[in-house]
């Protein structure tokens, strides 16, 4: 069986074959607003209120294995976008006169 290692470099081939054009301005947006959502139900009771009122109670003990993944992989993203468009500005500065 073949193993996928996904990587930046990998994932950037992908979605240049599918079309697919990068916007770091958007994924910087996407990394802050997913961030900040997943702190909300993170550090707030709003995610096992909502969950209690719908009946999913029991759920709540199971939150961290979701909650935690989800806002590291969300920080990296962040992070990653925020630097690549760092990268390109300042390349994009230096050739200006």
């Amino acid at each position: 069986m073949k193993k996928h290692c996904m990587n930046v470099q990998s994932l950037k081939r992908w979605f240049m074959r599918k079309g697919i054009v990068m916007n770091h301005k958007k994924t910087f947006i996407v990394g802050i607003v997913g961030t900040v959502v997943t702190l909300l139900c993170c550090a707030t009771p709003i995610l096992v209120i909502l969950l209690g009122a719908v009946g999913l109670g029991a759920i709540t003990g199971y939150l961290d294995y979701v909650l935690l993944p989800a806002l590291v992989i969300f920080l990296m993203l962040a992070f990653s976008s925020y630097r690549q468009s760092k990268k390109s500005s300042s390349k994009n500065d230096s050739c200006c006169p």
